[in-house]
């Protein structure tokens, strides 16, 4: 049996919030436990940092602030007439805590790269069912919330939804972090105008100008913190930083990498593996941001051209030059590219070719009605989407998705240059 340990009310110095409580010796023990401590050592942000330099806080800052926010959030709903029993509260906090403990090195930029088409919402499952054998079924409810298995809907809004304790989080603290001010947004004023009817969580009339606020916010920082075409560029170059270690491995190469890493190199895993075998979500929870980049030092100096180029160049921020495009490129284009890249760089096989260059596609998605909408309450009762609430121009026309093309290459190339 896990033991708890003795809280005594053990307070955090959050940068964001201010002090921070932790209430409770379970939530405590959760914290203090080697699978959640792990995500002090994955930056919230990946490669970021590249552009903007403070852009340095982890996974488990996010976790504890997003707890944080879940608390005020509760709170507020209990005042408003909600009922929340102390069993529901600790286990919605306990499901917002966990929510990212799934992440992987480098979270989005490798997600789908270590594990073969799982996303972190996954692992983070298979991880609290780990977790909840441990602690002898104290988190079922939490997986009940966090699966939107639970009768009380909107306990899992407050855990995942186009208005959860999650993104009302990483919005500020990626704001505050970056120093991207028009991120900033007012999470005390949209907590506090939360509400539940009928099981649905939504927002009171007086909050829309909060609400729109917020999805501006969220609409800016993608173009220019998530999405900025630096990040982009640098992500994919890790990516096929990666790929280029599998395929070495894949041909007999002894390639340096922790053992947690190396394992994951020499196999694919796909969500059946996970579940036929336990012991690989073990393995996964070795893997943090240190594996990765300490093995891309050293690759810097591996006699295999491709991969010494591409870790030199993210070791020393020697970025491939990124592009944005409203169209996509065309196979004339990729085509010309291939070739100049295979000329300038003295690359004799084409397929060693496809591992310096990137290309694909980034939607901004600010709010999408479709999938899960934000509700207006009114004072007369009566609910209306937010973009029928709002008398804002731009907040129905941020519902519409934006779709831009990538292309990114060694700046040692010259695109328009024959």
């Amino acid at each position: 049996m896990n033991q708890f340990y003795p809280n005594h009310r053990k307070i955090v110095n959050d940068p964001v919030y201010g002090f921070v409580t932790i209430p409770g010796d379970f939530l405590f023990s959760l914290i203090e436990h080697p699978l959640f401590q792990r995500l002090r050592r994955i930056r919230q942000l990946g490669l970021t940092a590249f552009v903007y330099p403070g852009a340095l806080h982890t996974r488990f800052h996010h976790a504890l602030g997003a707890m944080h926010l879940m608390m005020e959030a509760i709170e507020t709903l209990r005042m408003k007439g909600s009922i929340i029993t102390e069993k529901e509260a600790e286990a919605t906090l306990a499901a917002i805590l966990l929510h990212d403990i799934g992440h992987g090195p480098y979270s989005h930029s490798l997600e789908h790269s270590i594990v073969t088409g799982m996303s972190h919402e996954v692992l983070s499952s298979f991880l609290m069912q780990r977790l909840n054998k441990e602690f002898e079924g104290r988190l079922e409810l939490a997986i009940s919330i966090f699966s939107n298995n639970y009768h009380k809907k909107f306990l899992h809004q407050l855990v995942s939804s186009q208005l959860d304790m999650d993104r009302l989080d990483y919005l500020k603290r990626d704001s505050f972090y970056t120093g991207v001010s028009e991120g900033v947004i007012n999470t005390d004023r949209l907590i506090k105008m939360l509400i539940v009817k009928d099981d649905e969580l939504m927002v009171e009339a007086k909050g829309i100008y909060s609400i729109e606020k917020f999805i501006v916010a969220r609409r800016l920082m993608y173009w220019q913190v998530y999405y900025h075409k630096t990040v982009v560029g640098a992500e994919n170059m890790m990516i096929n930083i990666l790929n280029r270690a599998k395929y070495l491995v894949s041909k007999g190469d002894d390639l340096f990498a922790s053992p947690a890493l190396k394992f994951f190199l020499k196999n694919s895993f796909t969500e059946a593996d996970f579940i036929e075998n336990q012991e690989l979500i073990e393995q996964f929870a070795l893997l943090d941001d240190y594996d990765i980049f300490s093995s891309i030092k050293v690759w810097v100096n591996h006699p295999d051209t491709i991969i010494s180029f591409l870790a030199n160049g993210l070791v020393n921020r020697k970025l491939m030059r990124t592009e944005l495009s409203n169209t996509p490129f065309t196979a004339e284009e990729i085509d010309l590219l291939k070739q100049k890249i295979s000329m300038k760089l003295m690359i004799n096989d084409e397929n060693d070719t496809m591992f310096l260059f990137s290309q694909g596609e980034i939607t901004n998605n600010a709010y999408i009605p479709e999938h899960d909408k934000i509700n207006i309450l009114n004072k007369d009762g009566s609910v209306i989407d937010v973009t029928d609430s709002s008398d804002q121009l731009n907040v129905s026309i941020l519902t519409k998705s934006v779709t831009k093309h990538f292309l990114s290459y060694p700046k040692e190339i010259n695109r328009y240059k024959e």
